[in-house]
């Protein structure tokens, strides 16, 4: 993981934490153009196969960057990903289900989510951010400290392995250092919401328990009174991880993590195989949270994952809440630091984001009192509705929560039943387009600018995005599926798919989109 290069002075960007969400930034940054760097103070990626969960919409951001297909074959596969409830793990009377869409519609992506264990999806996004910015990649490295003056930020890097330290002055600073991040403190930004929810004890061990699974193999085995805790499957054959219940205030707990002979006697009682063995390969305990940033920016620092949102794992949303902050401040990021948009621009990442974070918290800390009963809701973060200066709203379109859990909204469907209004703010939907080698998703059509969708053949949309780009903000311009044709004019949409603006009407002149562009850019200053 070691990079002998030397340190920068300068970069536009340096992004500190290299999980999934650093490295996700890191792809999206170079995919952009932006001149970063990424410190991570770990030597590696993670060992511990924790953030299992990768859903739809996290899918539909790796289709983008060109990554599904190798996150797919990190990941278990398809036909495991159902989640088992039972006493232990021989109970007879189990019951197992399946990852559904809320109204079990299969037509709302052309990428469904999978499991892929974070020590599995790691290395992929880590050799896809070194691939594009070979230097920029920093494992082993510590951030010691850092302050904010006028010319930016200047950052005190450790190599952690010779002890060498090095400052880096960027104009921007993401903090994708986790729930206890240092970013976060150092930049003064409070925490709200309740901690210790719950305490739990991460078993990674080794034991034969492929052909006990066989006839229900799950991603997740959820156990039942009067079992304890459960159980992931790592490879569903012998590797596995064990979640431990226990109270932090009992004097045993601190003996606990070390003791491998009681350990592989708690394995052995929760599986219901008195005779299994068993070999523990490490530990980790953790904390349920329920925390909100109180802001994702403090002047020059931003934050993202759960350096913002320490989210119940009860759902599976806490790393794809994050990857979504990933994929709506990239954007915005490389267009401050290219000078096409002010500064503004930034405020609406928390405008649009934050809201998000919050009902995600209030979704999963409903699942963790339902424990037993909650669905996982693959396709909830396919919903998410934005609203800010970087979406141009129609007053007439009704307002929409940050997320839908019930698929409630109102708009015309197409016969497979995917929404069809095209409100502002909201995610391009899928729609199947040409077999290959055409795009085969309406999502394809997108970014990695903004792209605007246009009756093919038009000539007058054509001449709008060549005024646009004589005034440097280039628009690719693709043909608007017919679905769309007697709904609207045109959709603008933005790099991260969601919808900008939606043109009622053909163009009366041909600064129309520029001005659109304009004031989504300018985020409110500067522009009208």
């Amino acid at each position: 993981m070691r990079n002998p290069a030397v340190f920068p002075e300068t970069t536009s960007v340096l992004v500190v934490g290299g999980g999934p969400v650093g490295l996700t930034l890191s792809v999206l940054l170079s995919g952009y153009g932006v001149p970063h760097l990424l410190a991570e103070a770990h030597p590696g990626t993670s060992r511990h196969p924790k953030a299992r969960g990768v859903s739809a919409r996290s899918m539909e951001l790796f289709r983008r960057c060109g990554l599904e297909e190798e996150v797919r074959r990190a990941g278990l596969p398809a036909e495991q990903v159902s989640f088992y409830r039972g006493r232990d793990l021989v109970d007879p009377d189990f019951v197992r289900t399946g990852v559904t869409a809320a109204d079990g519609s299969p037509a709302r992506t052309p990428s469904p989510g999978l499991i892929c264990s974070q020590d599995a999806l790691e290395p992929v996004l880590f050799r896809r951010a070194r691939e594009l910015s070979p230097d920029a990649v920093r494992f082993d490295t510590r951030l010691v400290s850092f302050t904010e003056q006028d010319d930016g930020v200047h950052a005190l890097l450790e190599d952690r392995a010779t002890g060498n330290r090095h400052t880096v002055r960027a104009d921007w600073l993401v903090g994708c250092d986790g729930a206890a991040s240092t970013v976060r403190e150092t930049a003064g930004i409070p925490m709200e919401g309740p901690t210790g929810l719950g305490h739990y004890l991460s078993v990674r061990f080794e034991a034969p328990l492929g052909e006990v699974v066989a006839d229900r193999a799950s991603a997740s085995y959820f156990l039942t009174a009067p079992g304890r805790g459960g159980f992931l499957a790592v490879d569903n054959d012998r590797h596995w991880i064990y979640q431990h219940p226990y109270d932090p205030e009992d004097e045993d707990a601190t003996a606990l993590p070390t003791d491998h002979r009681r350990l592989a006697a708690l394995v052995r009682d929760a599986a219901g195989l008195p005779d299994l063995p068993v070999a523990v390969r490490d530990t980790m305990t953790w904390r349920m949270d329920a925390r909100l940033a109180a802001a994702y920016r403090r002047s020059q620092v931003l934050l993202a994952g759960d350096a913002a949102h320490v989210v119940p794992p009860t759902g599976g949303h806490g790393m794809n809440t994050g990857l979504g902050d990933a994929d709506n401040l990239a954007w915005k990021l490389a267009a401050v630091v290219a000078g096409t948009a002010g500064e503004a621009l930034l405020d609406t990442y928390e405008a649009e984001r934050r809201p998000v974070a919050r009902q995600v918290i209030e979704i999963s800390l409903a699942n963790s009192r339902a424990r037993t009963s909650y669905r996982i809701d693959d396709e909830l973060l396919l919903t998410a509705a934005y609203r800010s200066a970087a979406v141009l709203s129609d007053p007439q379109d009704p307002a929409r929560p940050p997320l839908d859990p019930d698929r409630a909204r109102p708009g015309g469907e197409d016969p497979n039943g995917t929404h069809l209004d095209g409100v502002p703010g909201t995610r391009l939907p899928h729609l199947r387009l040409t077999d290959p080698p055409g795009p085969a998703s309406a999502l394809d059509l997108v970014g990695p600018g903004f792209t605007l969708l246009a009756p093919a053949g038009e000539a007058a949309w054509q001449r709008q995005a060549d005024a646009a780009a004589a005034a440097g903000l280039p628009v690719a311009v693709r043909p608007l599926p017919t679905a769309f044709v007697s709904r609207c004019a045109a959709l603008l949409v933005r790099p991260d798919g969601h919808i900008a603006w939606r043109a009622p009407h053909p163009p009366a002149d041909d600064a129309l989109l520029l001005t659109v562009l304009r004031g989504i850019f300018s985020a409110g200053e500067g522009h009208s």
